[in-house]
């Protein structure tokens, strides 16, 4: 080694250096994307791989210091290496993964795949070596047995589906989450029939909570404009409004598709400066109304306090059980009682689920079970399940 030029050692130290920078982006890559690289690869070859190259890229640096300087030279060289693979090695290349980390995946899989494949059983080793050491510091779990439970296609669902448990899930699940998922239905929409007689919108309006509402002729298939009503709020007390004056408060609504995605929807509310949507399906009828604010509820729903989540349809009683109105939504009672009844692409109300189970229209003492869940129809209204009775098993 000592009779190697100095060019062959300078080049191979550069290529060490390179080698390195690479596996560090790589891994750094596929670390950003959180387990959803295409394709995907070895972590422990990837590690081995960079360590390796930073290796040698300091063995070659002291020896190329010591030929050159003696001891003095080796120290010095040794710490000039180390800062080169801090900036070029650590640095640079995780600066330069974050515009496109995918694009790092995908040359790794095409251009490292052979050294990944010839250093994955040393570093399968080396990992098992590192679990070995560590076995007597594990700190050992405590859990209680569970008994055997019913089980059925939904319970197997159930078992695998991750747990949603931070603001970064919330964000994730905006795309998989359409408007029509989350929508007030029409039947439960607050609006102004521009047909009623003026006191009786007036009356209306006083005892409304909300500040805007859609405005409509008959039906509300004929939405025409939204109202808002913190502009006439000061008219109400004496019954000064007039349709005139309530024409003058309104603005153009605005019209939702209802297989906007929300995440495309949040986005859509800020360019238009807009707080609420009427949605519609393909043929124009109206479904419901989305907002700004059912939106973001979605995202930070799940560090909402439990004592917080009151439902005004869901009434718990004293033996565990809790009876809830038909028309309650799915997504809200699963947020209030920690469940999962199922509520992506099919019924929204626990009245439709159960009305989709049965295959039929509700009758009063009637049960069925979804996965492991129970359901007693207690009361029936208008074909719909009013209240139901709804409780877990475990067993």
């Amino acid at each position: 080694m000592d009779s190697l030029p100095y060019a062959p050692l300078l080049g191979t130290l550069a290529l060490a250096l390179l080698w390195s920078a690479l596996f560090t982006a790589v891994d750094s890559a596929r670390q950003q994307l959180n387990g959803h690289a295409e394709p995907a690869l070895p972590a422990h070859a990837l590690v081995l791989c960079a360590c390796l190259g930073k290796l040698l890229v300091l063995g070659l640096a002291c020896l190329i210091g010591q030929r050159y300087s003696g001891e003095h030279g080796f120290w010095m060289a040794g710490l000039g290496g180390a800062l080169a693979l801090l900036v070029f090695a650590e640095y640079l290349p995780r600066r330069l993964i974050r515009r496109n980390p995918q694009a790092f995946v995908s040359l790794g899989a095409s251009l490292l795949k052979l050294p990944l494949m010839l250093l994955q059983p040393l570093a399968c080793l080396l990992d098992g070596i590192a679990r070995l050491i560590l076995r007597p510091f594990r700190v050992q779990p405590t859990a209680t047995a569970l008994h055997p439970q019913e089980t059925d296609d939904f319970d197997k669902d159930e078992q695998h589906e991750p747990p949603r448990h931070g603001l970064l899930e919330g964000l994730q699940a905006l795309d998989r989450i359409t408007v029509n998922d989350i929508l007030v239905p029409r039947n439960e929409v607050d609006g102004i029939n521009l047909d009623e007689p003026i006191a009786h919108i007036i009356e209306q309006l006083i005892v409304s909570r909300h500040t805007r509402l859609p405005v409509y002729h008959n039906d509300i298939n004929q939405v025409e404009a939204v109202l808002n009503t913190k502009l006439i709020s000061h008219l109400l007390p004496r019954a000064e409004l007039t349709l005139e004056t309530l024409r003058g408060a309104c603005y153009e609504p605005y019209f939702v598709p209802e297989s906007t995605p929300l995440q495309m929807q949040l986005l859509n509310f800020h360019k238009q400066q807009r707080r609420m949507g009427v949605v519609v399906d393909e043929y124009g009828e109206v479904l419901g109304i989305v907002t700004l604010e059912d939106i973001l509820e979605e995202i930070v729903g799940e560090f909402e306090d439990e004592q917080s989540l009151e439902n005004p349809h869901v009434h718990p009683q004293e033996n565990g059980r809790f009876v809830i109105e038909g028309a309650a939504s799915l997504r809200e009672i699963n947020r209030t009682l920690g469940w999962h009844l199922p509520c992506d692409g099919g019924p929204k109300t626990l009245n439709g689920l159960v009305t989709e189970a049965l295959e039929s229209i509700p009758e009063s003492a009637v049960c069925l079970k979804i996965g492991r869940y129970r359901l007693e129809i207690l009361e029936t209204e208008d074909n719909c399940a009013s209240k139901v009775l709804v409780w877990t098993v475990t067993r």
